[in-house]
């Protein structure tokens, strides 16, 4: 069977494809790129219409990413996905997840470890990039950290939680309850790493389009 091989054509005949199915009208220009990596990552066009963003989310993360700001993402899918090698100088990309500290700070604050998680991100968390592609318990907890304004503010929040349970839910609490920090999330249940890491990179890489 004859079919594409080559990667960069690949690259090039995908985003070909997605730019001539979806629409970007209702978004800035500054998120078409990040815009096309989402639908990218998960071949559904039909996702822009839940798309929703506030702020300015690309350049609130350049900048800091420029002064070398963490990368802090709440599952090691999403941080398998991070273009590691387009990162700054000095940045990195930060998982709690396996932290020893972990499953004891769970059992003590009767959540999930994902959501103790997070608890661990606080000395970390000013100016940093947080992309959430897992848990809705991650994404709940970081906004309720963030209600104490003495809590440090990452310079954005990349809100992809995926699930039956609490995945929407959680999403509206993040377009509902933060009006201080740029985000971007995805309506609904649909989410996931792969979406969290196309976010990342479409930062990373400021070139679709």
């Amino acid at each position: 069977m004859n079919y594409l091989r080559n990667p960069d054509e690949i690259y090039q005949a995908s985003f070909e494809a997605i730019s001539k199915e979806v629409n970007l009208s209702k978004f800035p220009k500054s998120l078409h790129n990040l815009v096309l990596r989402l639908v990218h990552a998960i071949a559904i066009p039909e996702i822009i219409d839940d798309i929703v963003w506030h702020g300015d989310v690309v350049s609130s993360a350049s900048i800091n990413l420029a002064k070398a700001a963490p990368i802090i993402v709440d599952a090691n899918m999403v941080a398998a996905g991070i273009m590691k090698d387009h990162l700054p100088e000095g940045s990195k990309v930060k998982c709690f997840l396996q932290d020893d500290d972990v499953p004891t700070l769970a059992k003590s604050l009767a959540t999930t470890r994902s959501a103790a998680a997070v608890e661990l991100w606080r000395p970390y968390l000013e100016g940093a990039i947080v992309s959430i592609g897992n848990a809705p318990t991650a994404l709940f907890h970081l906004i309720d950290m963030l209600d104490d304004v003495a809590c440090p503010r990452p310079s954005v929040i990349l809100g992809f939680p995926v699930g039956f349970v609490g995945a929407a839910e959680s999403k509206a609490y993040l377009m509902k309850k933060i009006s201080d920090i740029p985000y971007i999330t995805l309506k609904g249940r649909i989410g996931g790493s792969a979406l969290a890491a196309a976010a990342v990179n479409a930062i990373l890489l400021d070139d679709v389009a």
